[in-house]
């Protein structure tokens, strides 16, 4: 018997010999090399403990396992992602030179219609429903795509938090009218778009109630908590950028989540530049830190003395002053500036940053807020000049039927889907007599006023997207901005330098602006949202 004989035989011997710890040994190899796989998952939640092994991993036969085996012939390994996307209004400037939002060049762009290999970004949504300008029966369109393949889908979400959520808002209200497409082959009449219509023929090529019996059943149980986990019984995780202002959709993400879906924010970007990439993209959305990418833009950042100073607009900034990226300092707070390939020179970009550690050399940050924004929705950032000369403008409407606006502050609502601005005032009548009583149509108007004067990017959010509800006034009654005061001078402000809120946080300051409100009155029109250049 030769060599190679001889070493088989003792193997053999060793193995025959040792059977208990080989056999323990290999299933230890077999768990750390699958602990992370789906299957193992759901029982062991990535432990290689072998003791947990034996008591939570149960005895299967085929039927069982087909189910991922099929997976794997087919070819789906990958799945789909169902991400609500939708092109903004766009406008000519008087050269005739496109404006669009970024994301609405990057989805008319080759790199976006272009990307069949590109297994990540499978999605449900064929282009043409995803490039309908209409957002409602694009909205209607991506559903319906979802929900015919809610198998195939391991991804779900939008660009920003607030789309996501205002989609599964418009779900809740429409699911009878998709339902009812999936069980008739049809599309709803309302879905007017040629290019929508022609798109969702191979998604309704044929009747199917089985499936619209599965979701009817769903979808009519009654409370909506852990919706999305029984629609998409697959998804692995929702994505969204749920940092800044967007932090405020996490409890009804979580809520249609059922706490058991992550949420998952994996970049930073704008329409300057793209910044970088969260480099834990399972951790808390409480503790995202963004590591900047150093090839997308020349990044400088201007110091901040602590992160409640933010620098004015037209403070001057002196050059020595800027920090280069490396030279950040960990805990310490920053103003992003900018060079890009675009043409855009120290540019401010309005974000402001903490540095919370570096990945090798690269410094990682926390986005803390936008600049000197008060008030934000959806893209929409209001500062506190432009919410003052919203005002001002409504303020005429007032003086001009003896009326005097004492005291206002501002609040957005998100507990609805879309969420809303709401103004509180406190108005007086400017004659001694009795005033008279309030004309609905006066404070509306004043409503229109103020909606009209906001920048373009709410008039467009409001009027186009539907992404923003109409604003809101609540009159208080007199004295309620001195109980305001009284609570806020009775938690540390200084009653010396006490200067009314522009804006308030939930909590005891609106409780008690709120227990004071008289009359609510909401904008009956949508403001006007051409762009002006």
């Amino acid at each position: 018997m030769d060599n190679k004989g001889n070493d088989a035989l003792q193997e053999l011997e060793m193995l025959t010999m040792n059977a208990k710890e080989v056999q323990e040994f290999i299933l230890m190899k077999i768990l750390e090399r699958n602990q992370a796989t789906e299957y193992l998952s759901k029982f062991m939640d990535g432990s290689t403990n072998i003791s947990a092994f034996k008591r939570h991993v149960p005895v299967v036969t085929y039927d069982k396992v087909q189910p991922y085996i099929l997976r794997i012939a087919t070819g789906l390994g990958e799945g789909k992602a169902m991400y609500l996307l939708f092109v903004k209004a766009e406008t000519l400037t008087n050269s005739g030179t496109p404006v669009r939002s970024v994301l609405t060049s990057y989805y008319k762009s080759p790199h976006f219609l272009h990307r069949k290999h590109d297994l990540y970004n499978n999605y449900t949504s064929p282009n043409e429903v995803i490039l309908c300008p209409d957002s409602q029966q694009s909205m209607y369109c991506q559903l319906l795509c979802g929900l015919v393949e809610r198998h195939l889908v391991l991804r779900i979400g939008a660009v920003f938090a607030s789309a996501f959520l205002r989609s599964i808002s418009f779900l809740e209200q429409h699911w009878c009218d998709l339902v009812n497409d999936i069980r008739i082959g049809q599309l709803n009449s309302g879905i007017t778009n040629p290019a929508c219509r022609l798109a969702m023929l191979n998604f309704l090529a044929s009747p199917n109630p089985e499936l619209a019996d599965q979701l009817e059943a769903i979808c009519s149980c009654g409370s909506w908590k852990g919706i999305l986990g029984r629609l998409w019984p697959n998804v692995k995780y929702i994505e969204a950028v749920l940092t800044g202002t967007m932090a405020q959709y996490i409890p009804m993400l979580e809520f249609y989540g059922g706490g058991g879906i992550p949420l998952v924010c994996t970049m930073y970007a704008s329409s300057e530049s793209y910044f970088g990439v969260n480099m834990r993209p399972l951790c808390s959305p409480a503790d995202v830190s963004y590591t900047i990418l150093p090839n997308m833009a020349y990044f400088e950042f201007i110091p901040l003395e602590d992160g409640l100073r933010m620098s004015d607009q037209e403070e001057v900034i002196e050059n020595d002053t800027l920090v280069s990226l490396v030279d950040v300092k960990v805990g310490c707070y920053y103003e992003l500036v900018v060079t890009t390939f675009s043409g855009l020179y120290r540019y401010r970009v309005g974000d402001v940053l903490q540095v919370t550690g570096f990945y090798n050399k690269t410094p990682q940050f926390k986005f803390i807020c936008r600049r000197n924004v008060i008030l934000s929705i959806d893209s929409d950032k209001t500062n506190e000049e432009d919410l003052h000369n919203s005002v001002t403008t409504a303020k005429k409407i007032l003086e001009n039927q003896n009326y005097l606006l004492l005291e206002y502050t501002s609040y957005t609502v998100t507990s609805t889907v879309p969420g809303h601005y709401v103004l509180f005032w406190e108005i007086k009548f400017a004659h001694d007599e009795s005033p008279p009583p309030f004309d609905a149509r006066l404070i509306e108007s004043c409503c229109s006023a103020v909606e009209d004067s906001l920048d373009c990017v709410y008039r467009r959010c409001k009027a186009h997207d539907k992404s923003i509800g109409p604003l809101e006034i609540r009159l208080v009654e007199a004295g309620a901005f001195d109980a305001l005061m009284d609570l806020l001078v009775s938690h540390g402000s200084s009653i010396n330098q006490y200067k009314t809120p522009i804006c308030i946080e939930s909590g005891l300051a609106l409780k008690v602006l709120n227990s004071r409100v008289i009359a609510c009155f909401f904008s009956p029109r949508d403001p006007a949202c051409s762009m002006v250049w």
